[in-house]
């Protein structure tokens, strides 16, 4: 017999046997609890790191654990989980000028021990930070309504003037880092780029959930 035959008649003997099963894709890594590795379920809460600032993910039993400010000592301390529009507040021209912020999407958090507090907006670099001087910082501070003032180091006043109307919000500092996360994925180019400022106006019209509060967990004051 020919090599030919021989080919043709091997093809379909091989085209007649069943497909090979395809493997299973491999599961994604659970997340896990920063402090214990326990796995965490989407959703979940997360830890302030005061030495560098990281937010930890945390599974409900260190939550638990750190749902008192004295728990964590200098350590840890427990992101809240409160989000509040500050409906018909506005930062005048002037003030945010004062500021040095020069763009018009920013977060302004206050540092427990020192006082002081920063500025960050995001960038396609990530976060660019600054210090505001005390003085202006005071001034915007003390035109905010009083319930509705950041706590140190775990909220955020975060400001959106580059769209209007103009917003203002006191966030957990975990949405602040999602902003930042948003911005440097899919920023282009110089202005941005439509899909970014499409994210950036979603990201505001549905601030970005993090964990509800599991069993009685209570937001941290």
């Amino acid at each position: 017999m020919s090599a030919a035959p021989v080919a043709a008649t091997r093809l379909r003997e091989l085209a007649r046997r069943p497909a090979p099963a395809l493997a299973p894709a491999p599961a994604a890594p659970a997340e896990r609890c920063d402090l214990c590795a326990e796995p965490v379920p989407r959703e979940h809460r997360h830890l302030l790191d005061l030495a560098d600032g990281a937010a930890l993910c945390s599974c409900r039993a260190c939550a638990l654990l750190f749902d008192r400010r004295e728990a964590g000592g200098r350590l840890y301390r427990l992101l809240p989980t409160r989000r509040i529009r500050l409906e018909g507040h506005r930062i005048d021209d002037l003030l945010w000028a004062a500021l040095g912020v020069p763009v018009g999407l920013a977060f302004f958090v206050r540092d427990g021990r020192s006082g002081r507090t920063a500025v960050s907006y995001p960038s396609p670099l990530g976060a660019v930070r600054s210090t505001v001087d005390p003085a202006v910082w005071a001034e915007l501070a003390s035109a905010l309504p009083g319930p509705a003032r950041p706590a140190d180091d775990v909220e955020a006043l975060l400001v959106n003037r580059a769209q209007e109307p103009h917003e203002h919000w006191i966030v957990p500092l975990d949405d602040c880092y999602r902003l930042v996360a948003v911005v440097r994925a899919h920023w282009k180019g110089l202005t941005g780029g439509r899909e970014a400022w499409s994210r950036i106006a979603s990201f505001f019209a549905e601030p970005a959930p993090s964990a509800p509060d599991h069993d009685g967990l209570r937001e941290a004051t």
